[in-house]
């Protein structure tokens, strides 16, 4: 009897340190796993070593710009709190295009931005930025050509992208299918960048475009390509190769990017159909409506005849945007809710996010009426 009651308390004992070591081995490793990951960001500076890409006015070379644009950009990001910058190429030397998406999906990265310049035979001028797309008109498909002929000057470029023509229209088209899960978000960046080129940078806006990039396609993140300017317009050829050019762009891609990772990191969640910023203090409300679930307010942010899809990128970043056409006018709002404080709440999220003139409408049975008759019957 006593045999057995050892044996117990020895078994008891030992399944205690194996708790014990599990429980310690957990909690130890819980706190690594729940710590914040760095955000990743791949900065790819197009051409290099053998491929000058765009010589421009006054002999102004586009892997040159290119380059010194890329490493101020990754000096500025790589100074705040969980980012890691991963670059395709730090100094002047000829990388495969595989190569660069290689290094990227190796880094796991969170975001791939490539930087280039453009050229014409005119004196266009002006930014965009571009994402992987199926848009193959002739024009798109030509700047994409361009951009992809790199590939000839690689060895064995056959086999490495499997018989991919960049001359062929159709080999551009079927570029597209790996990347189109990320397409939203690319395209949320990149109409960020594009804006701040155009509002801060006062730059001629030439838009958000589509086109089948190599480069791009061989990314399974989020990618955009920056076309900065065209080397080849006089005074943009000075601007890009100026000192100050070169800053004022790396500064309002830096910060751009920083915006895009703020506007994913904002913690939303949806209630009542309601986006509500987590970050917002919720304070107990001052001022109750006497609401009725045949009552709704909503943030008015847009009016056109455009016809928006009603997708984040299209509006800043703001999910669950509802279209409602009123004749040959389209109207979007956010937020659906009874409570006023809350509705309040949201505008003032709209407007953080560009819509200052955003204002609040009131539904009863899904007509509109007066908001100044519901708060004074309330």
């Amino acid at each position: 009897m006593k045999s057995q009651l050892l044996s117990k308390i020895k078994i008891t004992t030992k399944l205690s340190l194996v708790f014990v070591f599990l429980a310690t081995f957990f909690s130890n490793n819980f706190t690594a796993f729940a710590q914040k990951k760095d955000f990743i960001v791949v900065l790819d500076a197009g051409h290099g070593g053998k491929d000058p890409g765009k010589v421009g006015y006054k002999n102004n070379k586009e892997k040159e710009i290119a380059l010194k644009v890329v490493l101020q950009v990754g000096k500025l990001l790589e100074n705040q709190k969980n980012i890691k910058v991963v670059y395709t190429r730090k100094t002047d030397i000829f990388v495969d295009l595989w190569e660069r998406g290689r290094i990227a999906n190796k880094a796991d990265a969170n975001l791939f931005v490539s930087i280039h310049c453009n050229a014409h035979n005119s004196q266009a001028s002006g930014s965009e930025t571009w994402v992987l797309g199926t848009h193959a008109n002739k024009q798109n498909f030509e700047v994409a050509k361009a951009e992809n002929s790199v590939i000839l000057l690689e060895d064995n470029y056959k086999t490495n992208y499997k018989g991919f023509d960049p001359n062929s229209p159709e080999s551009v088209i079927g570029l597209t299918l790996m990347q189109e899960e990320y397409l939203d978000q690319s395209i949320q960046l990149a109409s960020i960048i594009q804006s701040g080129f155009t509002d801060t940078l006062k730059r001629k806006n030439r838009g958000v475009k589509q086109a089948g990039f190599v480069v791009l396609h061989q990314t399974y993140m989020p990618s955009v390509l920056i076309e900065l300017g065209f080397l080849t317009n006089k005074a943009e050829g000075l601007y890009l190769s100026s000192k100050n050019g070169q800053q004022k762009f790396s500064e309002s891609i830096y910060k751009n990017i920083l915006k895009y990772i703020q506007q994913l990191t904002l913690n939303t969640v949806v209630n009542d159909d309601v986006i509500v910023d987590n970050k917002t203090e919720v304070k107990p409300p001052k001022e109750v409506v006497n609401s009725k679930k045949n009552i709704k307010f909503k943030v008015q942010i847009a009016a056109g005849k455009r016809k928006l899809e009603t997708k984040s990128y299209n509006f800043n970043g703001l999910r669950n945007v509802e279209r409602v056409k009123f004749g040959s006018i389209y109207k979007y709002y956010v937020g659906k809710t009874s409570d006023y404080n809350k509705i309040k709440e949201i505008k003032e999220l709209v407007k953080s996010k560009g819509y200052g003139s955003a204002f609040i409408v009131a539904f009863k049975n899904g007509k509109k009426i007066s908001i100044d008759d519901v708060l004074k019957k309330s």
